[in-house]
C-alpha cells in the first residue's frame, strides 16, 4: 500500500508473504518484521502487535464484511451527487472510534470512490482520506509487485514495538544484578 499524507510525504507497506515492511520516503527509513502468516493475520499483526497505523486494515481483511457489520454502529443515506465527477452515493456513518463518509458510484458496479475518516476521540481529530480509482476487478500482479527492496541510502530500525520499554527487562538485562 502506497499512502500520501498532506503535506506530500509519501510512505509505503510491502507484504511478501513472510515479512512485512515499511518504509518512510522522507527520513528513508524503513523496518521489517517476520510474519509467516496470511494476509489477515499479518493486519493484525502490523496494527495490535506493532502499534503501526493502517488505516484502511479492515478493508483488506477476507472478512471485512463481517467486521464492518460488527463495528459500524449507524449508517445514513446523505444524497445522489455527483461532485466527484460521476454520479455516486454520498453515506456517513460511524464506529465507536471512526466517523466515516464513503462514496459509492452510482450503477451496474457499486464500487467505493472516496472515502473520509474522521478519528473524534483523537487529539486534534484527525482525518485519513483515500481515493479509489482505476479499480481492476482481474488484477494480475507479479510476486515481484510484492518485494520491498531497502533504497541503498536507508536506514533500518526496528518497529518502536520491538524495542524495550524504559525500566523493562530486556533479555540481556534479565535477572543481571545491579
Amino acid at each position: 500500500m502506497e499512502a500520501e499524507k498532506s503535506n506530500g510525504a509519501r510512505s509505503l507497506v510491502v507484504f511478501d508473504g513472510k515479512q512485512i515492511s515499511t518504509y518512510d520516503e522522507v527520513t528513508r527509513a524503513y523496518a521489517q518484521a517476520a510474519q509467516p502468516g496470511g494476509v489477515d493475520e499479518t493486519l493484525v499483526y502490523f496494527v495490535r502487535d506493532l502499534g503501526m497505523r493502517l488505516p484502511l486494515a479492515v478493508f483488506f481483511l477476507s472478512r471485512a464484511a463481517s467486521e464492518l457489520d460488527h463495528r459500524v454502529v449507524s449508517v445514513e443515506y446523505v444524497e445522489k451527487t455527483g461532485i466527484l465527477g460521476a454520479p455516486a452515493r454520498h453515506l456517513v456513518g460511524r464506529t465507536d472510534t471512526v466517523n466515516f463518509q464513503m462514496w459509492i458510484a452510482d450503477g451496474d458496479q457499486p464500487l467505493l470512490q472516496h472515502l473520509v475518516l474522521t478519528y473524534p476521540n483523537a487529539p486534534g481529530q484527525p482525518q485519513f482520506r483515500a481515493q479509489f480509482i482505476s479499480w481492476n476487478l482481474a488484477p494480475e500482479a507479479a510476486d515481484s509487485l510484492f518485494t520491498f527492496t531497502p533504497p541503498a541510502n536507508g536506514s533500518k530500525i526496528p518497529f518502536a514495538a520491538a524495542l524495550p520499554r524504559y525500566g523493562q527487562a530486556t533479555p540481556a538485562t534479565k535477572g543481571a544484578k545491579p
